[in-house]
């Protein structure tokens, strides 16, 4: 028998008022307890790795328990399966165990964290026209999908990171990981460094019109054309189609507002006009915009040849970058949602994605846990009709039966070159410091 899926034809409907009934089935037959130890344990390759690591826990009622910490798999398994968490978000390795803070005469301070990164739609609100709030469809996940795979890119070539686990958040955010020893180690100021020089835009208010510019220069930065390769081709099925941007008044002021020069954005809005470019078409608006420019922009020395060269790939940018909350990554104290939780408001798994094919992701077939579970009862009384089924059916872990297969495999796959590197490294310490 194949180890598919089995779904009903109706989807059942997700209700927030039975979660709390549903949780201890999903955390006791769902949740990848092993794997998430493997994770966060790192091979037991540090002192107190586990151990001193800082769980925290949101209850029924919105109940907040913190410092909550473990020294080994099945401490951990029973806590969750015993206390159901709402929410589990992931904290620091502290240099004492997180439970014994108030008694401890050590005070107690991080040592080690992964370098987290949390991307939110909220954060695009002024550039997605297609959904509000917190609803989201295919081309709204278009910007979290760019934002991934641009940052996934410039943190593995520009800082040598090579293990880094992507996650959706459950409803419509982006979690990322890295995990490498170097990320994990990296003070508050070394955390800082990154966030900054991945955050390249500023938000502005010009009349009225909220929007985030960005500033080349004289000379652009190779991660700004390695930025420019990844989004230059997608802006306009995202910006001109999908959102339709600049299609109306509103959304050219926008394109305007992103001109930091007073004088060349009046030439830019009478040119618009001009050409009755100025708020139908997203397409006629940008072609328009573009042909102006560059008819300036090439002739006589002027500020479209000096500060304002760039303008088209500042606009771009401007739009299309990752917006990230910067504070996130900067702290090591911060606390972050833990994949394979189950969003309280949405119902959804957050799952892993493999960010070299985020645009096949889709936020809005990832399974609820009330799907998951009618997913296992319909399996399991496939297997019991046929000839052997309880047998079968004991052999078939209880996630290959659901959705949530694709999202544990792309999990499996990190902790497996993770675990690889971690052994690797073992082996030339040991080599290191061999006598002969």
């Amino acid at each position: 028998m194949t180890e598919e899926v089995l779904k009903d034809e109706k989807t059942p409907k997700y209700d927030p008022s039975i979660l709390p009934d549903m949780l201890p089935v999903y955390y006791k037959r769902l949740f990848p307890h092993k794997p998430f130890y493997r994770w966060l344990s790192y091979g037991l390759s540090e002192a107190n790795i586990f151990a001193n690591r800082e769980f925290s826990y949101t209850l029924h009622d919105d109940i907040y328990i913190r410092y909550r910490c473990y020294d080994t798999q099945s401490e951990l398994e029973n806590d969750i399966c015993s206390t159901c968490p709402h929410k589990i978000d992931i904290g620091a390795v502290m240099n004492t165990k997180p439970k014994n803070f108030r008694t401890t005469s050590t005070a107690m301070q991080p040592v080690q964290r992964e370098l987290v990164f949390d991307i939110d739609m909220d954060d695009y609100n002024d550039v997605r026209t297609c959904c509000t709030g917190s609803t989201v469809c295919l081309k709204c996940w278009k910007f979290m999908a760019l934002a991934a795979r641009l940052l996934d890119a410039a943190l593995r070539e520009d800082f040598g990171f090579e293990h880094i686990l992507w996650v959706f958040s459950g409803r419509r955010g982006v979690h990322g990981w890295v995990c490498d020893h170097d990320a994990r180690h990296l003070d508050s100021r070394g955390r800082s460094s990154v966030a900054e020089y991945l955050q390249i835009s500023s938000n502005v208010t010009v009349n009225g019109a909220v929007v985030a510019r960005v500033q080349i220069g004289e000379r652009m930065h190779h991660s700004i054309r390695r930025a420019l390769k990844f989004i230059e081709p997608l802006f306009e099925e995202i910006v001109l189609e999908d959102q339709n941007l600049f299609g109306d008044v509103n959304g050219v002021n926008k394109l305007l507002a992103m001109i930091p020069d007073d004088m060349a954005r009046k030439d830019v809005e009478a040119y618009l006009k001009k050409t009755n470019s100025d708020g139908s078409n997203s397409r006629t608006v940008w072609t328009s915009f573009v042909r102006y420019v560059n008819s300036l922009r090439t002739g006589a020395a002027s500020i479209w040849t000096r500060k304002l060269k760039n303008i088209i790939e500042e606009i771009q940018l401007g739009i299309l970058y990752p917006r990230l909350d910067i504070n996130v990554t900067k702290g090591m104290n911060h606390l972050l949602k833990s994949p394979f939780c189950i969003h309280p408001g949405t119902g959804k798994v957050c799952v892993p994605f493999n960010c070299n094919v985020a645009a096949k992701f889709d936020p809005t077939t990832v399974p609820t846990i009330s799907q998951l579970l009618q997913e296992i009862n319909a399996f399991d009384d496939k297997s019991k009709s046929k000839e052997n089924g309880e047998e079968e059916k004991s052999r078939i872990k209880d996630y290959k039966k659901t959705g949530m297969f694709k999202g544990v495999v792309v999990f499996e796959e990190f902790l497996r070159k993770l675990e690889s590197s971690l052994k690797t490294k073992a082996i030339d310490i040991s080599d290191q410091t061999m006598e002969f």
